[in-house]
């Protein structure tokens, strides 16, 4: 069996206060894009797990596809698996890309054994795995407040805008991006600044963006280039270091951010 776990993108990104769990309450809009790994899971004598594509720090045995197939079986007799996962979503990049792997091994497993498990509880599962991991089990736009797990209904549509996303190949950490922020309650909830698109360049922003483009400039470089190259809307995702650029119309920008992942597509 093989599933593609793709990434998300964060539109607007507030940092609210600091939970007594030592964690944050956030107000985000995430919405799933194509940019995607590659995951397959077959029926094995013994466990295994193996990668290939862009190298995963850090030891195997700490990755999300192995620690929810653990998860999975602690409370289900399911029966040993291959896992294999070709990365391609940049790592460190606020994309999400590591808690997609991890919540499409549990949707993998589900069906693969017939555990008849619904939605609601794979996500209670996928927030044991990590904050974002629960979004991608219904992998749809929706409204996140508390850590990030905890979703609301959003009406938001952007079929057929284009977006653009680029990754300068700079690691950051979570620690790192939360350490440069300041938690605050702002004027306007972004709730209600998602509402009017045509003014989202002036109302929505990513809090972890007042520390990191001064630290990192060349993520303000790609977010200027991506506004001269016509987007309606750019922000760096997550806590960095991709920016994104979503356009009304079809465009190649492959030799702008030449040497950069990059990664283009419809949107919806």
């Amino acid at each position: 069996m093989i599933t593609f776990p793709n990434a998300k993108i964060n539109i607007g990104l507030q940092i609210l206060n600091k939970r007594p769990d030592g964690f944050h309450n956030i107000a985000s809009c995430f919405y799933p894009v194509g940019w995607a790994d590659i995951l397959e899971i077959i029926p094995s004598d013994t466990l295994v797990f193996s990668s290939s594509g862009i190298d995963i720090p850090g030891e195997a045995s700490h990755n999300l596809c192995l620690k929810a197939y653990y998860l999975l079986k602690k409370d289900f007799d399911i029966p040993p698996v291959a896992i294999h996962l070709h990365k391609i979503v940049p790592i460190g990049a606020g994309l999400g890309g590591g808690s997609a792997d991890g919540a499409f091994t549990l949707k993998m497993l589900n069906q693969l054994f017939e555990l008849n498990l619904s939605d609601d509880l794979l996500e209670n599962y996928a927030r044991q795995l990590g904050s974002d991991c629960a979004f991608f089990i219904k992998n749809e736009p929706v409204y996140c407040v508390e850590k990030g797990d905890v979703f609301e209904e959003i009406d938001l549509d952007l079929a057929h805008k284009f977006i653009v996303l680029v990754n300068p190949n700079i690691h950051i950490s979570t620690a790192e991006a939360y350490g440069g922020v300041m938690p605050n309650q702002p004027l306007t909830s972004l709730r209600t600044a998602l509402t009017d698109i045509e003014n989202w360049l002036k109302n929505i922003t990513n809090d972890f963006e007042i520390s990191l483009l001064d630290k990192y400039p060349v993520i303000a470089t790609i977010k200027n280039q991506l506004y001269e190259s016509g987007a309606f809307y750019a922000s760096m995702t997550g806590s960095g270091s991709t920016v994104y650029g979503i356009f009304e119309q079809e465009i190649n920008l492959t030799k702008t951010f030449e040497g950069y992942s990059i990664w283009q597509g419809k949107l919806g």
